[in-house]
Parts: C-alpha cells; structure tokens; sequence
C-alpha cells in the first residue's frame, strides 16, 4: 500500500485523470461530505463483500475514510484479495475539509 496526500489527490482529479476512488466510511458520514468516490463500507469489505469493485484488482484504486485509518485497514484486506495497486489518502475527508475544502 502506497499513500497520497489530499493536495496529490485534489491535484490529479483536476487534472480530469480518470481514477477510481473508494469511500470506506459509514452512511452516515458520507451523507456529511463526500468527493464522489464509490461507496463500500469497511465492514463490507473485511466480509469480502468487494463484488462491484473486483474488476479493479490491477487498477489504481485510491482509498479513503475519515482520517485515513480505516482506509488503511481496507487496504491491507483488499491487497491478500489480490488488490495490487492501492492508495491510501492521507488523513482522509478530515485532510481534504482543511486543507482543500478551506
């Protein structure tokens, strides 16, 4: 697992870079605020529930929660599934309201 930081991230998506972006956190907090990423929830993940998701094994897959830690624990899963290039976005949602979203 490789990290990305929220400016790399902001900076690529405006780019118009074409990459898939995975939101790991609850309902809730992505009816708060979201970038657009598809919706998975860890829990779903750690039960392998990754159906709508697995044609992105051998993609770029960047990886986002909250605050970066549950994203890091979906990485980790996601990798013995097979999952060879994976990003974690670095210090999540909470990063990108502070230092993206001012």
């Amino acid at each position: 697992m490789q990290s990305i930081s929220v400016e790399e991230l902001k900076a690529r998506l405006d780019a118009g870079e074409s990459l898939h972006l995975l939101d790991v956190r609850e309902p809730h907090e992505r009816e708060e605020f979201n970038i657009g990423g598809t919706f998975l929830p860890l829990g779903n993940i750690q039960r392998a529930e990754t159906d709508g998701i697995d044609d992105w094994a051998n993609e770029e897959v960047v990886v986002y929660c909250r605050s970066g830690n549950r994203s890091g624990q979906a990485c980790l899963t996601l990798e013995t599934m097979g999952f060879s290039n994976l990003k974690n976005l670095t210090g999540g949602m909470m990063a990108w309201r502070e230092r993206i979203e001012k």
